[in-house]
């Protein structure tokens, strides 16, 4: 029995150290940084005469409108004249996905250089339209994290299973930089779910613009992630030159723009354009200031703790009321005596999640139903987010259906954050985040108020404890189990609450 181990065993563990050592092989391209401002073009000059009137200050114009969203990632790059920074989690080849791309590619041909960033998790399957994109001189596509098998499910299957660990982490970051004078920074992928042009449903969720000192922040947090060893050059990963036809995607492209739906789209991009040009609805600040994980926590081999030793402390620090919206919300026990303490303190707290019938990742409501006692027991306040939204034409295209999607808070009625961070162990252990982080009176109203607007009772369920048990109150009555949902869908979570599983969600 002993020799037939050896016979069988230790071949199989060289095998298995050999992929392993193979697959983790990094391959990194060669270092890039922003660059330097500039004075001759156009941003710069407007840029430039808008921020001559807020010395030293950051101006931060809040993005709540889906549609106004799109068409302000397409204004900045059709004003780009020199760099266009992009970096996603994902980038969905849709409607919406398609137009952004066309514009990318239209500023790329007068020249102007892109580097595009993605995750990889959701790259795969994509990599004829990446490396179509990464043949144009002016583009480069680098993707973080990436699987070395490209083709193959069985292959594929077995890298994730063999580097698991490295695998499960992943860069959430979401942000638009153009000529080192513009940044868009906040919750928004790039997919029709995210611009109200899902004919099934779409995200609440929530941008700011910057213009100003902390740009040059956010290029350093690009730069750091583009040249880190944890991002590889799609050019570099395999070669599928014979799929990376960049003249056939242009021509795809091209009849993306041209059909009907785009035009509800590109249509809004000219008010867009006056609105940059303008300033108009900016805030200004001398405390505001972008906060990022580094690209190293895929690997937790960095001594910088990140976004979370940012933000603990103005939550802990609060002493009249916050107001937390966050699709994915599982505070642990730790997040759960903090929030009680600063209730029994005096502060007011409300956070607004997802119902089980609105959320797009059942598995992580399941883990939250577990301290949703606790909290409503403390006297949090807590809110969640109808299925079907009450506001009409939530979609261009007909989808009522909604889910939120916005990662936010307010803290005493001026200190806020807008981002890529969810309240949840995937967002604080697993995922790189970044976001802003602000001090400004102004801002924090506005937010409040879409924070009152999506809490009303057209919108959202107030959860409450009545002899004990958990209700959901609505503008039509009182309902004593997870409204709208599905019996399997009901039947998952609880599954998933008693399960010891909140470390992966």
């Amino acid at each position: 029995m002993f020799w037939w181990a050896i016979i069988f065993v230790v071949p199989a563990a060289a095998f298995a150290l050999m992929l392993y050592g193979r697959l983790t092989t990094r391959s990194v391209g060669l270092p890039s940084t922003a660059f330097n401002l500039g004075s001759e073009a156009l941003l710069d000059r407007t840029i430039s005469a808008i921020c001559s009137k807020h010395e030293d200050k950051v101006g931060l114009r809040l993005l709540t409108d889906n549609v106004e969203a799109f068409a302000t990632r397409a204004a900045v790059a059709r004003m780009a004249e020199r760099s266009l920074d992009l970096q996603y989690y994902y980038w969905k080849d849709d409607l919406t996905g398609g137009l952004l791309a066309s514009e990318v590619l239209d500023a790329a041909d007068r020249g102007v250089r892109v580097r595009l960033l993605l995750d990889d998790i959701n790259a795969l399957g994509r990599d004829s339209n990446y490396r179509a994109l990464d043949r144009h001189p002016n583009i480069e596509v680098r993707l973080y994290n990436p699987l070395r098998c490209r083709e193959g499910a069985f292959l594929r299957g077995l890298e994730m299973v063999v580097r698991f660990w490295r695998v499960n982490r992943r860069m959430h970051h979401k942000a638009w930089i153009a000529d080192g004078r513009v940044a868009i920074v906040g919750g928004r992928n790039i997919g029709d779910a995210y611009f109200d042009a899902s004919e099934e449903s779409n995200f609440r969720d929530m941008d700011v613009s910057l213009i100003g000192p902390a740009v040059r922040e956010a290029e350093q947090v690009f730069d750091r992630f583009w040249n880190s060893e944890m991002v590889s050059p799609i050019r570099n990963l395999a070669d599928w030159l014979h799929r990376a036809d960049l003249a056939r995607l242009r021509r795809r492209l091209r009849r993306r723009v041209r059909s009907k739906r785009s035009g509800d789209y590109l249509g809004r991009v000219d008010d867009a354009l006056r609105a940059v040009a303008s300033g108009v609805g900016m805030h200004w600040t001398a405390e505001a200031t972008i906060v990022s994980d580094p690209p190293e926590k895929c690997v937790q081999r960095s001594s910088d703790d990140g976004l979370v030793s940012a933000i603990r402390p103005i939550l802990s620090q609060a002493r009249q009321s916050i107001q937390i919206t966050s699709p994915y919300f599982i505070p642990l026990e730790s997040g759960v005596r903090m929030f009680l303490d600063l209730a029994r303190k005096g502060v007011r707290i409300s956070v607004l999640t997802n119902s089980l019938a609105a959320t797009d990742v059942t598995a992580v409501h399941g883990a939250y139903s577990r301290f949703r006692k606790q909290l409503l027991q403390g006297g949090v306040k807590l809110f969640e987010l109808r299925a079907r939204h009450g506001k009409k034409n939530v979609s261009l295209f007909g989808s009522r259906g909604a889910s939120l999607h916005t990662k936010a808070f307010v803290v005493d009625g001026r200190r806020g954050f807008i981002g890529s961070f969810n309240f949840d162990p995937r967002s604080a252990s697993l995922n790189t985040e970044m976001g802003v982080l602000f001090d400004h009176a102004g801002l924090a109203r506005e937010m409040q108020s879409v924070f009152a607007e999506e809490t009303q009772a057209a919108h959202s369920y107030r959860v409450v404890l009545r002899d004990g048990a958990t209700r959901w109150h609505d503008d039509s009555g009182v309902v004593d189990h997870e409204p709208d949902a599905t019996v399997r869908r009901r039947a998952l979570a609880g599954l998933v609450s008693v399960l010891p599983v909140e470390s992966q969600l």
